[in-house]
């Protein structure tokens, strides 16, 4: 990835999106391309013109706390979006010797007693760039299908998302999970563009499918602490459960959650996959995929 492109991109496609009447600014004729013009966001921002060229062009190191919160206002991005402008901002101002401190390939024996004592929730680990790093017994049982496309590699979620057709039966929304996982991907590149295996992950799916392509070219950015999900499991069928996400800063990991509201049919089924995932001798059964008539394959 490059950085000062990234920069680029993202502040392009933010400006494209936004009209001049969104932006309270009289238009006048045709516009060959869609959004504000670069003169437009400067008078906006309260900055030049030329001053405004130069960031678009990628050099945002120096540029102060203020300006970059004028630049997020004429733009009008959201808090992800803005945070987002920050890190590219700050890494821009490091230079390519200073990185971040890379997040393990493992969790400490700690944070898995930890997961391990959720016995009623599904829960996992993982690192920026989606590598599900450790899980307690129901969270494999939830994510079955994706550890089993892993074959014994660290599961990923753009990987199996993007490269492997099951994770289209797998996601009761897939289209949304895919957008999601891209969003995440791309805040965690402007955070630390020079972690190689991010690159290399990003490089892969790029090559290797159209969906994630379109996807990425969007820039779009997202951080999810809380929320929902629904799930076709290839056992218990269709379940909505709720997440939450609590950030180890200490690892620089992220712990995600999941359950689902009592009493609902999906609380049923998540004990009926807690009861799958025991087995009669305390080890998982295999399962038979089911499929559903909206199926893509």
């Amino acid at each position: 990835m490059d950085h000062r492109s990234e920069i680029r991109e993202f502040l392009t496609s933010r400006r494209a999106k936004i009209s001049p009447q969104q932006a309270g600014l009289p238009s006048y004729g045709t516009r060959r391309v869609p959004g504000l013009r670069r003169a437009e966001v400067a008078q906006l921002a309260g900055i030049s013109v030329e001053y405004y060229s130069r960031l678009e062009r990628g050099d945002l190191a120096g540029v102060s706390d203020s300006v970059l919160g004028a630049l997020a206002r004429a733009l009008r991005l959201n808090d992800e979006e803005g945070i987002h402008l920050r890190d590219l901002a700050r890494t821009a101002g490091t230079g390519p010797r200073r990185r971040h401190r890379p997040a393990p390939r493992t969790v400490r024996p700690s944070v898995q007693r930890l997961l391990d004592s959720m016995t009623e929730a599904p829960a996992f680990v993982m690192n920026g760039r989606g590598d599900v790093l450790a899980t307690n017994a129901l969270g494999r049982a939830l994510y079955a299908p994706m550890v089993d496309a892993a074959r014994g590699d660290t599961p990923n979620h753009a990987r199996f998302i993007f490269l492997d057709e099951r994770s289209h039966r797998f996601w009761g929304d897939w289209e949304r999970a895919a957008d999601d996982t891209v969003a995440l991907l791309h805040a965690q590149a402007g955070r630390d563009p020079y972690d190689k295996d991010l690159t290399d992950l990003i490089g892969e799916l790029s090559t290797r499918s159209d969906d994630f392509r379109t996807r990425w070219a969007r820039h779009d950015v997202r951080q999810y602490h809380q929320g929902s999900k629904p799930f076709h499991h290839p056992v218990v069928g269709d379940l909505c459960l709720i997440y939450e996400s609590l950030d180890l800063t200490a690892d620089n990991l992220t712990l995600v959650a999941y359950g689902a509201e009592p009493g609902s049919e999906s609380d049923d089924k998540l004990r009926l996959l807690a009861s799958w995932a025991a087995g009669d001798n305390g080890e998982r059964q295999p399962y038979e995929p089911t499929r559903r008539s909206t199926d893509r394959s």
